[in-house]
């Protein structure tokens, strides 16, 4: 087996249920269309669009009950090499529902199942056997009920002692218990508007809300995504805008983690920062196009990648 050069972690991986029908009403009964089932999850969706990108990409999660190993059925009819962990507890659904009168989505996701204190021991021990010798470990998602908000930094703590960087896509308390170790820290605006506390209206109060991130010691870079605004990327150094590309979503879903994917692989292709966000949003767009949580094919994010115009650079800092 190829040695992965991007491992990812899904701590709370998740099977995708996605349908639609006409209209969405309370106390109604909601007919709807058939069901696509992908598995899911934050650093599952980076692996499987870094697969498809011919990253050497491999998948660390936990799974439980007859839902995980459907979940892990479809990961390895993927061809996404992966080691799972089997847990005491079933693996959580999600559920998205798009309306068609109004092409509006609606999305219902459980919390997840509560891992044992050896459960999570042994998704720390997995993680550090598969990425010996990886360039990058990627962890993305939410944290399962129970795990304590500080687990992202003790995967941090690992990926410095492998020699790997260390790409994080969290919210909330986990991305608050962060001190230390992170090389790209991507937050959406209103995670990082969640974070700081405060509205970031302008781009200058973006802007300054991810230094606060660089000079506060957490990471190095931060790419904050901005939907259909494009993304900001900051570092101590300098910040650049990117534009987004129109399009007209089918489904939002799994489109940052698309996002993560593009950055992780165009870096492993040796590329500067500033090519492999142009890749992240050229595989988001790709993402936002496909039903459901399935990934795009690696010829739609090349196309993608042809018309993602140039950045604008800010100031340098100090400038």
């Amino acid at each position: 087996m190829t040695t992965p050069r991007i491992v990812t972690l899904t701590m709370n991986p998740a099977l995708d249920i996605a349908t639609s029908a006409d209209v969405v009403r309370p106390t109604e009964k909601i007919r709807c269309g058939s069901a696509r089932y992908d598995p899911g999850g934050g650093g599952i969706n980076v692996a499987r669009v870094a697969h498809v990108l011919g990253a050497a990409v491999s998948a660390v999660f936990p799974v439980g009950g007859p839902i995980g190993d459907l979940l892990a059925q479809l990961i390895k009819d993927a061809g996404v090499p992966h080691r799972r962990i089997e847990i005491g507890e079933s693996t959580r659904e999600s559920f998205t529902v798009n309306e068609r009168h109004t092409n509006e989505q609606y999305r219902f996701v459980l919390p997840g199942p509560h891992l044992t204190i050896s459960e999570r021991a042994r998704c720390l021990d997995e993680l550090r056997k598969v990425a010996a010798g990886a360039e990058f470990v990627v962890a993305s998602g939410s944290l399962p009920p129970g795990v304590p908000p500080d687990l992202y930094q003790r995967v941090a703590d690992v990926s410095r002692e492998l020699g790997a960087l260390f790409i994080l896509d969290t919210s909330g308390h986990a991305l608050a218990s962060m001190h230390t170790g992170v090389f790209l820290l991507k937050p959406s605006l209103r995670e990082l508007r969640e974070h700081v506390g405060r509205d970031l209206r302008t781009e200058a109060e973006q802007l300054a809300a991810a230094r606060e991130l660089i000079d506060a010691g957490i990471t190095q870079a931060v790419v904050v995504s901005l939907g259909s605004q494009g993304a900001l990327l900051v570092t101590a150094a300098h910040s650049q805008r990117f534009r987004a590309i129109p399009a007209r979503p089918v489904s939002s879903v799994g489109a940052g983690d698309a996002m993560v994917a593009g950055i992780t692989v165009g870096l492993s292709r040796g590329w500067s920062l500033s090519e492999a966000v142009r890749f992240g949003i050229a595989a988001a767009t790709a993402m936002l196009l496909t039903p459901g949580t399935e990934v795009p094919t690696r010829a739609a994010v090349e196309r993608f990648f042809g018309i993602v115009g140039q950045p604008t650079d800010f100031e340098p800092v100090g400038g």
